[in-house]
C-alpha cells in the first residue's frame, strides 16, 4: 500500500482525438463490445462500417447514428462501403472468415479487438476495470460519477447506460473509462493509468473456445500482468482473503504484488477507501465514505445488494483520485439506475416488482438473490443456466446460490452456440436443490408455461427476477408490457 494518493488532473485536451480519419470495418458490429467501439471511433472522426449475422435493435441504433451496417458476412463487404483501412475482429473470429480473407488479400490492416482497446487506453488518462464480476456496473458507475463531478469522461461499457443516451459508449474530454473483458486473452497485453480490480474467480476457464482460458492459474496470471503494466491499481481489499473451501478464488493482494502503486477499497478495516455505517433499505443503501480515516462524505446507491455498495465505492474512489468533486459525484450515483440487464427495473405484474439481471455464475446469482431479499419481498427467481460447459463446471454451486430464493423456476440451458454435453441438464440444479430441502423449485422448460404461471400467482409482495445471460430477460419484458397494456 502506498503512502499517498495524489489526484490526477483532468486533461485539457481530448483524450481520444484522432489526427487522421480512417475507415474502420467491424465484424460483429451488433455485439455489445463492437458497437461501443463503433460509436467511439465515429466520435473520433473516423468513418465506420460493419456487419453482423443478426440485425437487432443495436444495429438499428448504429444505423440511425450514421454507421453503415451490412447483414451477414461476405467478402464483398470489404469494398461495399468504400475502401477499408482497418478491419477489427475479435479473437473468436476464425482465420478463414471470408471478410478476414478478403481483407488480407486486399492489404487491409487487420486489428484485433484488444489491440484497439489498447490504443484507446494509451491515448490519454485511462481507467481500466478488470475482474470476474461487476465490471459492467462498476465501469458505468465510474463514468457516471466522473460525469457528475464535471470531469467529462469517455466510456466503453458492456451494457447500455441511460446517462449515455441509452447507449454503451460516451465520448468526452476527460479520462477514458473502459470495461476490459478477460474473456479475450489478449487483454493481458494491455495496461492503463488506473486499473480497478474488482475480484478474481474462475469464469471463462476450461473450454476449447477462443473466449476460454485453459486454467484458472493462467487467467489469474493475466490479471496480474495487466495490473503490473498499469501505473497503479485500485483493488477490492475485501477479496484479499483466503479462498472459501472448494473455490478457486485468489486473494487480490497476491495478484497485485508486482503493481507499481497500490490502493484499496472495501469494508475491510485496512482499506484506503472504506464504506462504513451502511444503512440498507428496500431500494438501496446509504453509507459513509472514508479515505484513510478521513470522512469524504455521504453516498447512496439506489440499487440493493452489498456488491453494489462496493461498486459505488470504487467509483467514488476513482473520482477522488482524479480530483473530482465528491458531493457532485455522490449525487450523480444516487440517481443512477444501473446499466441494462444489471438489476434492471422492468415493470410490474399484479403489483409484483419485475427485475431482470444478467447474473449467470454462482457468485453473481448469490449476490442477486441477496439484493432481492433486501427489498423485503418474497423472492421468486426465473433462472436460465448459461452454456453447457459452465453448467457442467458449476451446477452444484449454482444450486447452492439459488437455495436462499423463496421460489425458483428453472429453464433449459441457453446453449450460446455450444454443443450439448451428455448428462448436463438444468435438472441437475433442480435435483440438488430438492435434496437440499428446497420446497419451491420446479423445472419449467416452456417459457409460455412460466408466463402463465406467473400471471396466475404474482402478488404485490413479490419480487420476480429473471436471471441469466441468455434470453430469459424476454419473459420479464413481455410480462411487463402485457401488464402495462392492460393498465395493471
Amino acid at each position: 500500500m502506498t503512502d499517498s494518493a495524489s489526484p490526477t488532473p483532468a486533461p485539457s485536451s481530448p483524450s481520444l482525438q484522432s489526427s487522421s480519419a480512417l475507415h474502420y470495418h467491424l465484424l460483429g458490429i451488433g455485439g455489445i463490445g463492437m458497437s461501443a467501439f463503433a460509436r467511439l471511433l465515429r466520435a473520433r472522426g473516423h468513418r465506420v462500417s460493419g456487419c453482423d449475422q443478426n440485425l437487432s435493435a443495436q444495429t438499428r441504433a448504429l444505423e440511425a447514428e450514421g454507421i453503415a451496417v451490412a447483414h451477414g458476412h461476405d467478402a464483398s463487404h470489404i469494398a461495399r462501403f468504400g475502401p477499408v483501412d482497418v478491419l477489427v475482429a475479435s479473437e473468436a473470429v476464425p482465420k478463414t472468415h471470408p471478410e478476414l480473407v478478403a481483407a488480407r488479400d486486399a492489404g487491409v490492416e487487420i486489428r484485433p479487438r484488444m489491440a484497439l482497446m489498447g490504443e484507446l487506453l494509451r491515448s490519454g488518462p485511462s481507467v481500466g476495470v478488470i475482474g470476474t464480476h461487476g465490471k459492467t456496473t462498476t465501469t458505468s458507475m465510474i463514468a457516471v460519477a466522473l460525469m457528475g463531478a464535471g470531469l467529462d469522461p469517455s466510456a466503453f461499457v458492456g451494457g447500455n447506460v441511460q446517462e449515455f443516451g441509452g447507449g454503451n459508449a460516451r465520448f468526452g474530454l476527460g479520462p477514458f473509462v473502459a470495461e476490459v473483458d478477460e474473456s479475450d486473452r489478449r487483454f493481458a497485453e494491455l495496461g492503463c493509468q488506473t486499473a480497478v480490480f474488482t475480484n478474481a474467480e474462475d469464469d471463462h476457464v476450461g473450454g476449447e473456445q477462443a473466449t476460454y482460458w485453459n486454467t484458472v492459474e493462467e487467467q489469474h496470471a493475466a490479471f496480474a500482468q495487466f495490473v503490473a503494466q498499469s501505473e497503479r491499481v485500485l483493488y477490492c481489499l475485501d477479496w484479499a482473503r483466503p479462498p472459501e473451501p472448494g473455490t478457486k478464488q485468489r486473494p487480490l493482494d497476491e495478484l497485485c504484488g508486482q503493481a507499481k502503486e497500490t490502493l484499496t477499497y472495501g469494508q475491510h478495516p485496512q482499506a484506503d477507501y472504506r464504506a462504513v455505517n451502511l444503512r440498507p433499505d428496500a431500494d438501496g443503501t446509504t453509507f459513509t465514505v472514508e479515505y484513510r480515516g478521513e470522512v469524504l462524505g455521504e453516498a447512496r446507491v439506489d440499487l440493493p445488494g452489498h456488491h453494489n455498495v462496493l461498486n459505488a465505492l470504487a467509483a467514488l474512489a476513482v473520482v477522488h483520485l482524479y480530483g473530482g468533486d465528491f458531493g457532485q459525484a455522490a449525487a450523480a450515483l444516487a440517481r443512477f439506475q444501473g446499466p441494462g440487464r444489471r438489476w434492471q427495473r422492468v415493470g410490474q405484474l399484479s403489483g409484483a416488482l419485475l427485475i431482470d439481471d444478467y447474473a449467470h455464475n454462482a457468485t453473481k446469482v448469490a449476490s442477486a438473490v441477496q439484493a432481492a431479499h433486501q427489498t423485503g419481498r418474497r423472492v421468486r427467481v426465473v433462472f436460465q443456466p448459461h452454456r453447457y460447459l459452465r453448467t457442467k463446471q458449476s451446477w452444484p454451486q449454482l444450486a447452492d446460490a439459488l437455495m436462499k430464493a423463496d421460489e425458483v423456476l428453472l429453464m433449459d440451458i441457453a446453449a450460446a452456440s455450444e454443443e450439448p454435453i451428455e448428462g448436463i441438464h438444468a435438472r441437475l440444479i433442480l435435483d440438488r436443490m430438492v435434496q437440499g430441502g428446497h420446497g419451491g423449485v420446479r423445472y419449467l422448460p416452456e417459457r409460455e408455461d412460466i408466463k402463465t404461471y406467473l400471471r396466475q400467482t404474482a402478488d404485490a409482495n413479490d419480487i420476480i427476477v429473471t436471471m441469466g445471460a441468455g434470453d430469459v430477460y424476454q419473459i420479464a419484458h413481455e410480462l411487463a408490457a402485457e401488464a402495462k397494456g392492460q393498465g395493471a
